[in-house]
């Protein structure tokens, strides 16, 4: 696998509260976005791997959904794993 569980507590200390806090949606945001990152690397390389593509845009949406959440509950953690991220422009 591409991801080791080592990375994903990582990922999780670092944008997430805590390394076992699996749960926190800024935790699963950035978990999203380094599988959107690697299935786009993937996909540059095998243009008809239609399986993958269809992964990732049900990830993208996903991703989405969680920002979506995120940002009706609390706008100030949404801007602040936006900018961590560096999700928009």
């Amino acid at each position: 696998m591409y991801l080791s569980t080592e990375e994903k507590k990582e990922i999780f200390e670092k944008y997430g509260k805590s390394s076992s806090d699996t749960g926190s949606a800024e935790g699963q945001i950035a978990l999203f976005t380094y599988r959107i990152k690697h299935l786009t690397g993937h996909l540059k390389e095998n243009k008809k791997d239609v399986f993958t593509q269809r992964s990732l845009i049900r990830l993208v949406g996903k991703r989405r959904r969680l920002l979506d959440y995120l940002k009706e509950k609390d706008i100030e953690r949404y801007r602040a794993i936006i900018k961590q991220l560096s999700l928009r422009k």
